[in-house]
């Protein structure tokens, strides 16, 4: 992939698009194409035709997804597995039929087993069953890496898939009823400090294990995967560490500046009791996560609070 190629960021203005569009421009990649949803509808085939035959992009990243929390799945997984299967199938047909040399594929965690063994490495993928809150958009993305491997052995078409792990940063979904854990923690705790509140309540027991990887981390993983990763293998991203939602509500009070009480609903689910990523074969690559979980949290954080008002006045009129 050379400075001059034509590159598409297809969901350039998400949390992973934004983090490849920045890693490109600071590598001085000069010829971006970026479409809005409003501008192209990947889910229209017509439409997505139409923008490559007139585009032509010779790399894809593959970054628009619709995404949510657990609350998000489990109330829109009819949404969360059409709207996905139609992005992803339109996209990586037509990145082959008009002649894209190579595409990344942004799969995530969830993907694996409910019960995998952890660390979880690749090869666990449709080892047993998913977890039942994300089963349709785990599902959509399963798919997704089907279609890839599928159409590099029947096709010889160059298209790639990493897997992240949970992840966070600017332009995060901050939104309480669509939002992953550590946004909407965020969001919470800067809510309840701008109130004056004695608490913060937190879906489920407190007690799960999740990963966290900053999102430019993986920006950095996508640009080394795409010089140096051709084969049908997936690939994790993930931090390498793990933290329970207990304590990273701590590090949030911490960062935050919160001095009320933390209150755990355990009516509400937790989802994977753990989950964290192998990584081991893309640190053969030569690639190792930069930003702590602490530094990036404080990032994230001071993110928000300077535009959560911006933001929420963004939701309210729309």
């Amino acid at each position: 992939m050379d400075r001059t190629d034509r590159v598409y960021v297809a969901g350039h203005r998400g949390l992973v698009g934004s983090a490849l569009v920045r890693r490109l421009q600071a590598d001085k990649f000069a010829n971006l194409i970026t479409r809005t949803s409003r501008e192209l509808d990947l889910r229209d085939r017509n439409a997505v035709d139409a923008f490559f035959a007139a585009t032509r992009p010779q790399f894809v990243f593959l970054a628009a997804a619709r995404v949510g929390g657990i609350r998000a799945n489990s109330d829109h997984g009819g949404d969360f597995i059409r709207d996905n299967l139609l992005i992803q199938t339109h996209v990586i047909d037509a990145a082959h039929r008009f002649g894209v040399r190579k595409l990344l594929f942004f799969g995530s965690s969830c993907i694996y087993p409910r019960l995998a063994e952890q660390p979880i490495r690749e090869e666990a993928l449709l080892s047993a069953p998913l977890e039942s809150t994300n089963a349709p958009y785990a599902v959509a993305k399963i798919a997704g890496i089907q279609i890839c491997q599928a159409y590099r052995r029947q096709y010889g078409f160059n298209a790639i898939c990493a897997m992240p792990a949970n992840l966070y940063g600017p332009n995060d979904n901050f939104d309480l009823h669509q939002s992953h854990v550590l946004p909407a923690l965020i969001r919470k705790f800067h809510s309840a400090v701008q109130n004056g509140d004695s608490r913060v309540v937190v879906w489920g027991t407190g007690r799960p294990l999740r990963e966290f990887l900053h999102v430019d981390d993986l920006a950095a993983a996508a640009m080394l995967l795409m010089q140096r990763h051709d084969d049908e293998q997936i690939v994790n991203v993930g931090a390498g560490e793990e933290i329970s939602i207990a304590d990273l509500a701590a590090l949030i009070t911490l960062v935050s500046g919160f001095s009320g009480r933390i209150e755990y609903d355990a009516s509400q689910p937790d989802g994977v009791p753990r989950k964290v990523l192998d990584i081991r074969r893309i640190r053969s690559l030569g690639w190792a996560p930069r930003i702590s979980l602490e530094a990036g949290v404080r990032s994230a954080y001071a993110w928000y609070a300077a535009r959560a008002d911006l933001l929420e006045r963004e939701r309210v009129a729309t």
